[in-house]
């Protein structure tokens, strides 16, 4: 069977997440959990924590804040991933002040070359209002554009929405 990939989008909170995790225990294949968030102060900490438990066993974990295209190439092919998220990876690069176009053209080859099946979590920014400095606007901007990029190469496309997932492109 050929790769699969899927793209969960949502809202802060909105349930995109768990939908995800439940899309990659559905695939029956050994799960590895790819996790950009860095645990910079308590709040995270306490988030990180509260969703590995939410998980449960049989996940391993690897924790990657900037290089996830690497880790994507280097993927066994008998596993299923799910790329949590792709937001907080976007934020790390836009704070280390790296090239964001680069990094979204490495990030979209690197799912062209992956493997494994694949499920990635990130956030729908396009339904708030303009942000009001310019860094926000870089940010959603770039968001946007990584969005439709992966967008453009999954499957399958599903949004969340207070905890109800809606196929927006492929088969449910």
């Amino acid at each position: 069977m050929a790769a699969q990939l899927t793209l969960v989008l949502g809202g802060i909170a909105s349930g995109k997440s768990a939908h995800a995790e439940g899309l990659v225990r559905a695939v029956g294949k050994p799960m590895i959990y790819l996790a950009t968030a860095e645990p910079g102060d308590a709040e995270m900490q306490a988030k990180i924590s509260r969703h590995r438990t939410a998980r449960g066993a049989g996940w391993d974990t690897i924790e990657e804040p900037l290089a996830v295209a690497k880790r994507l190439r280097d993927a066994p092919a008998q596993h299923a991933i799910l790329f949590d998220c792709a937001t907080m990876w976007l934020t790390n690069h836009l704070l280390a002040d790296h090239d964001l176009a680069a990094e979204q053209a490495g990030l979209l080859d690197a799912l062209a070359a992956c493997s494994s099946d694949l499920v990635i979590v990130s956030n729908e920014v396009g339904l708030a209002g303009v942000p009001e400095n310019a860094l926000a606007r870089r940010f959603a901007n770039a968001q946007g554009t990584l969005n439709r990029g992966l967008a453009a190469a999954a499957d399958r496309v599903d949004l969340v929405t207070a905890g109800l997932a809606q196929t927006l492109k492929g088969a449910r």
